[in-house]
């Protein structure tokens, strides 16, 4: 038993720890604070080293801020003339007068820093609240913005730096403003800016832009039209008032609620001011002009090909300046009497000489608001207008003006062609047809004749766009360009040649160097004299008493009106002795018109331009210069010697 029982072990007392001396707390916080004294040199020399690599990787590039160029330096400039020798546009830099910061209106100070920059006399070159609002509306979106830029920075920007949306630009800016405001009192860096700035339309500086929009100094600026310079900067090239007059006095009355805010201008004074825009000089030719000059730089282009990249020059068009100013106010004026009744907001116009000399274009209403060009750009629906190309492919192959067809129902495979009046009235002469614009015979003789001779009419004749022959060609459903219809007429009223468009006479350097230059022109027949005389009188009767009755002008006139499926598109094209035009009216999305067709609206703008435009002309005959143009296709002149530039 007491084998089995176990004793019970008591345990050892447990050793003391030993102990050494005791550490003073003071020594203990020496040594934390000297490791954190360390780390800290340790962070601040890194910190600053890469402060310094920073610095220098973003002022690497910076460019030489004691060689300043002049603004816009390296710009392209070109001269577009009109054929009477004036500038209808000039693009590039303009520049004006230095103008003082003494000599500069007060208003003209008060209206840029209310709306540009308020704290400009406070703060050191940046702004930290509004840069503080730019960079979180950035950190937002999750891209650059907004720059939240003072005077200075802007300055910085023009002077120095390209107008990229990046974070490293916008630091080299930061940098760069805060040079300027050392190395600048703050009246000089305002005549600086404001006499650098760009204002749209190629004006540099505040006096160049005063000059171009309003013909005076800027010494002279008014409060309203300082307000409207102010207003620019934001976007100088969408608000140039030239061209986007609404946009732009939009603009300053914002400015003028700056001011307000601003305490700078009372409210009622800037109510006042609100109500009375100041007078923008217009162009030359009007600001229509604009869609006649973009594609004259267009086709300077093509021309000139790799040439033209980065020259500079002055370009010589067929533009006529009194004939533009009158067809934009016979379309624009017609669209504001009747436009909104008949749902037709946009229209376009071409007029040519015979050979196809660009004289007036208007591509749409408001060029600021819609740069594209109706006239050279669109393609749209002819309708009936494209009727000529099936009778002349008809009448070449033997058809007469004189011969009989009759307007009866007719199936072409599982479509039956309808006439817009909605009836059917029996037999008549192709001229009575042609002249009532009757679908059915139109269709009749196109399928007799041959669809692809139809297209093929069309092609030679100056269509451009594909033209697919269709059961439905006669009537018009290809689109096509307005200045290639206009182009197709004006070769009937030449007595059958060739009429390609054209607008460029000569291309030059600044310095007279001869880029590009017309070629002589000699003629090319596409049609037999005969058949553009058959043509030409049937056009005649058209507007004699024809559905193109409201273009008549007193005086001979020939032409054929248009209308696509449900009003979409109505034109009117026609001539005279001395010109060619065409019309268009219709809306950019292609909804339908309330009653309108190409014999309407569009032949009384027509009617109206054609009137204006041959005020103090004498009326001459149809193709009574039909002689020359044949002469000229012989190589010979009126006297049958042979002209220079021909080929033998």
């Amino acid at each position: 038993m007491a084998a089995n029982r176990r004793t019970k072990k008591t345990s050892a007392p447990a050793k003391a720890p030993k102990t050494g001396p005791a550490v003073p707390s003071r020594r203990r916080d020496k040594g934390v604070l000297a490791r954190l004294m360390y780390g800290l040199a340790v962070v601040g020399v890194w910190g600053a080293f890469a402060g310094v690599v920073g610095l220098a990787y973003l002022a690497h590039d910076l460019p030489d801020l004691g060689n300043l160029a002049p603004p816009g330096t390296g710009e392209r400039a070109i001269l577009i003339k009109a054929a009477d020798g004036s500038t209808l546009v000039r693009s590039g830099p303009i520049y004006g007068d230095w103008i003082d910061f003494e000599a500069m209106p007060d208003t003209l100070i008060r209206a840029f820093l209310a709306v540009e920059d308020r704290s400009f006399f406070e703060h050191g070159g940046v702004d930290g609240k509004g840069l503080a609002r730019a960079a979180f509306t950035n950190i937002r979106e999750g891209r650059v913005l907004s720059g939240g830029s003072t005077i200075t920075q802007q300055l910085a920007k023009n002077l120095f730096l390209t107008s990229d949306r990046t974070i490293r630009r916008k630091a080299q800016e930061l940098l760069l403003a805060f040079w300027l405001e050392q190395k600048f009192r703050k009246d000089q860096i305002l005549t600086l800016y404001l006499n650098r700035v760009y204002f749209g339309g190629g004006a540099y500086g505040i006096d160049a832009a005063a000059r171009k929009y309003f013909g005076h100094s800027a010494r002279r600026l008014t409060i309203g039209e300082a307000a409207l310079l102010a207003g620019l900067v934001k976007a100088p090239s969408r608000l140039a008032p030239h061209i986007n007059p609404e946009g732009a006095w939009e603009r300053a009355r914002v400015v003028l609620s700056a001011m307000v805010d601003g305490g700078v201008l009372s409210l009622k004074a800037a109510a006042a001011i609100s109500d009375k825009p100041p007078a923008i000089i217009p162009d030359r030719a009007g600001v229509h002009v604009r869609y006649f000059t973009d594609w004259i730089e267009t086709e300077s282009m093509r021309l000139l090909g790799k040439r033209a990249m980065g020259q500079s020059m002055i370009i010589y068009t067929t533009l006529d300046p009194d004939t533009q100013l009158k067809a934009a106010h016979a379309l624009e004026s017609s669209l504001a009497d009747e436009g909104k009744t008949h749902n037709a907001n946009q229209g376009a116009l071409v007029a040519t000489d015979h050979d196809g000399a660009v004289r007036a274009m208007v591509g749409g209403r408001h060029y600021g608001s819609s740069q594209f060009n109706r006239a050279v750009q669109a393609q749209r629906q002819p309708g009936s207008a494209f009727k000529l190309f099936s009778y002349l492919a008809a009448m070449e192959m033997g058809v007469r003006p004189s011969d009989v067809y009759r307007d009866e129902p007719i199936r072409v495979g599982t479509w039956s062609p309808k006439n817009y009046t909605g009836r059917f009235d029996g037999e008549m002469t192709v001229r009575e047809a042609f002249a009532r614009s009757i679908n059915t015979i139109a269709v009749k003789v196109a399928e007799e004749t041959g669809r692809k001779r139809v297209a093929a009419m069309a092609k030679r004749l100056g269509i451009s766009t594909p033209v697919e022959p269709l059961a439905s060609l006669p009537l018009g459903t290809e689109e096509v360009r307005l200045i290639d219809l206009t182009s197709a007429y004006a070769t009937v009223a030449n007595g059958g040649h060739a009429a390609d468009p054209y607008g460029i006479v000569e291309i030059t350097t600044l310095s007279g160097e001869v880029l590009y230059r017309l070629p002589p022109r000699r003629p090319i027949t596409v049609l037999a004299r005969p058949l553009a005389r058959d043509m030409a009188e049937m056009l005649t009767a058209v507007i004699g008493w024809g559905s193109g009755k409201q273009a008549k002008i007193g005086r001979p006139a020939a032409g054929k009106s248009g209308t696509s499926q449900d009003s979409r598109d109505a034109v009117f094209v026609g001539f005279t002795s001395d010109l060619t035009a065409a019309v268009w009216v219709g809306n950019d999305d292609s909804t339908a018109m309330k009653g309108v067709t190409g014999g309407s609206l569009p032949a009384r703008i027509w009617g109206r331009f054609m009137t204006a435009a041959h005020q103090g002309l004498p009326p001459r005959p149809l193709l009574i210069d039909a002689e020359l143009f044949e002469a000229g296709a012989r190589g010979q002149d009126r006297r049958g010697r042979a002209t220079a530039g021909t080929l033998p």
